[in-house]
């Protein structure tokens, strides 16, 4: 007789064995089935769907299918074609999937639209920027024209709504081309008016006029693969899980480029005529921002470049612009309460601030990092400290708000000048002083001789224009300006003043201590090779839309055929992370051969995602050196290749950044 204790283990094993059969015989789900499946996507060129001189892809729908295939396992085949074209071979089931198609109940008889959309599109009319017939200010001018639609689209149906609510009569004329070619017809002249989605052309090419319409767009699938739909959603839930904001983002990197008020209306052409040129209250002393030229008594700085441009921002109005010269920004504000200038820069207000003190705000001409001025002795401890004071300048209510901002519980404690901050700290009377990135090497000096370093606070401060309330018109005027301004151009200024103040800032280290030149021979001449290199340095880059644009690759060209491995990163917080990764600035042909990627390869791309295997002791390292100033050396061992190799970090260009050399052991 067979023990009951003993009957029941055989008895549960046999039902494990029972379930185990039983998962075999059961079918496959079909998510598991068709993980690595072949997805073949439409491709029409497109800020949704960019394709580059090298033949790279890129663009708002790529970004979202490479992010849904992390999570699927899918791969894609591209199938080109106009989106008219690719929209009738999704309802014939010759491709799986499409983006950027709005919901329609005739669309979803033929089609499968996913369950979120991935994004809300804009549509606008555009005219050719030769076309003076067409007033945006008088919709009569509209009658009559001929306006260019993609065949099929939605936009023909926001038009007809549109047309009608505004008393527009004009021709539709549905065009099956590419976005490209419908666009040589708009110059061309064989259309008048073209309406498309906002993105789509740059204003030197069409003028955006009008927005006619929103919606919602979606991905849409066969109505052959359902499963391919399950995927779909599901990936689509995690992303949306992961970062709520991802398809703004998207947005604002590949889609937010129109500005249909580009032009001033007939009421602001007559106030500028009538007032003349706009007078501008600045800061004294506060480069790379703006000071006053002590030869020459003009404005200089990064707001003097940002004015130059300004003055020809917009399509049919050229701006004049007076800079007036205060000692501080508060003098600055109480002139304009008196009326002795018309907007007041640099102001960094919230609307309620803004509302109080009876101004509006514009939005950012400008944006900086924001470092804490510390101790040396506490750079390790100083985030650990319970109570804070913080020195601040008097008569700089911006760092007043931006402390009640971002650091409530801090102390502020005043002083006249900067270096009595600097001083105050030194000797223990504050905790630390706030200070932009970009005007650290103004006291950079001071801080050698205090012996004082820099805590990134991980914070960007605005810098904007305060307009009297009383002013509608030119704040009016003045948001078109900056609105049609390319943040690089900006950008590319506040790079060269920062670039000739940390020249003027290495010459002197030299001259006061020739005992540390000696023994740092090398890095010495590397900052100032490169301080002369930036210094000439004006033209516009292309900034990838981040709000900061980085020191391009052709700033350090010089050290293309240095012998050992040189490159350049910014230091960053991962988002939601305590952890750091580091931006690809710059690589030399040397690394180029020791990472085995070429220079276009990983400029812009971070090195978590290039190099996964980096241990967290290089970013510890990177940070100590990009954001402490700390000159790091150790050595190191390539996980893949086993060669080892002499490393050496140390802040360049800057808080934030770092120069990394690799030297082979």
């Amino acid at each position: 007789m067979i023990p009951t204790t003993r009957k029941r283990s055989l008895t549960a094993v046999a039902f494990l064995l029972l379930l185990m059969l039983g998962a075999m015989l059961l079918p496959t789900p079909a998510c598991a089935q068709e993980k690595g499946r072949v997805v073949r996507v439409g491709w029409y060129e497109s800020p949704f769907n960019v394709t580059d001189e090298h033949g790279r892809r890129s663009g708002y729908a790529y970004d979202y299918q490479q992010r849904i295939a992390a999570y699927t396992g899918w791969s894609f085949e591209y199938v080109e074609g106009s989106w008219s074209e690719l929209l009738q071979m999704l309802t014939d089931g010759k491709i799986d999937l499409m983006s950027d198609v709005s919901y329609t109940d005739e669309r979803a008889k033929r089609m499968l639209f996913s369950a979120l959309p991935m994004g809300e599109e804009q549509y606008y009319l555009y005219a050719s920027p030769s076309n003076t017939a067409i007033n945006p200010e008088d919709y009569s001018t509209f009658n009559g024209k001929r306006v260019g639609v993609n065949k099929g689209s939605i936009q023909i149906g926001q038009f007809n709504d549109w047309a009608q609510v505004n008393g527009v009569s004009a021709e539709l004329v549905e065009l099956t081309g590419t976005e490209e070619a419908n666009l040589e017809q708009l110059l061309a002249g064989k259309i008048d008016l073209y309406l498309s989605p906002d993105g789509f052309f740059d204003k030197e090419s069409a003028t955006p006029i009008c927005k006619v319409g929103t919606s919602d767009y979606y991905f849409a699938v066969s109505k052959s693969q359902p499963g391919l739909l399950a995927e779909l959603n599901g990936a689509m839930g995690r992303i949306k899980d992961e970062n709520q904001y991802f398809d703004q983002q998207l947005y604002a990197k590949y889609l937010q480029t129109s500005n249909a008020s580009s032009a001033l209306s007939t009421g602001e052409r007559e106030w500028l005529e009538g007032h003349g040129a706009i007078r501008v209250g600045y800061q004294d002393n506060y480069l790379a921002f703006c000071a006053k030229d002590p030869e020459s008594g003009e404005l200089t700085g990064a707001l003097k470049d940002y004015l130059e441009a300004a003055s020809n921002s917009l399509e049919n109005a050229e701006l004049s612009f007076e800079p007036v010269c205060f000692p501080t920004s508060e003098d600055a504000m109480e002139a304009l309460k008196r009326g002795e200038v018309d907007c007041v820069f640099p102001t960094n207000l919230t609307a309620y601030d803004g509302e109080m003190r009876g101004v509006f705000i514009t939005q950012a001409l400008m944006r900086t990092d924001m470092s804490a001025v510390i101790r040396e002795a506490e750079k390790r401890s100083f985030a650990k400290k319970d109570r804070i004071a913080v020195a601040v300048n008097a008569g700089n209510p911006n760092y007043d708000m931006f402390l009640q901002d971002h650091f409530p519980d801090w102390q502020a404690i005043y002083f006249n000048t900067t270096q009595d901050c600097l001083k105050a700290v030194a000797d223990g009377q504050a905790d630390c002083l706030l200070i932009s990135n970009y005007r650290y090497n103004n006291i950079a000096k001071l801080c050698d001789q205090y012996r004082l370093t820099t805590w990134s606070t991980g914070i960007e401060m605005d810098y904007c224009l305060a307009v009297s309330r009383q002013n509608t018109v030119l704040y009016s005027i003045l948001s078109k300006a900056i609105a049609s301004m390319s943040s690089s151009t900006i950008n590319a200024a506040l790079t060269t003043y920062y670039a000739e103040d940390a020249r003027t800032s290495v010459v002197d280290s030299l001259n006061q201590n020739l005992l540390k030149v000696a023994v740092g021979v090398l890095i010495v001449v590397v900052l100032l090779l490169l301080a002369f290199l930036l210094r000439g340095i004006r033209a516009s880059r292309r900034n990838g839309r981040s709000g900061r644009l980085d020191p391009g690759k052709e700033h350090f060209s010089l050290f293309d055929d240095l012998p050992l491995s040189y490159s350049v990163y910014r230091v960053t917080h991962v988002e939601h992370s305590e952890q750091y990764d580091a931006k690809v600035i710059y690589v030399n042909h040397k690394f180029e051969q020791f990472g085995g990627l070429p220079q276009e390869a990983v400029v812009g791309r971070y090195v978590r995602e290039l190099f996964p295997y980096v241990g967290e002791e290089w970013f510890a390292s990177a940070r100590r050196a990009a954001l402490e100033g700390e000159l790091v050396e150790y050595d190191y061992v390539d996980p893949l290749t086993k060669r080892s190799y002499s490393v050496t970090m140390r802040q360049v260009a800057g808080p934030g950044y770092c120069a990394v050399t690799y030297l082979e052991a």
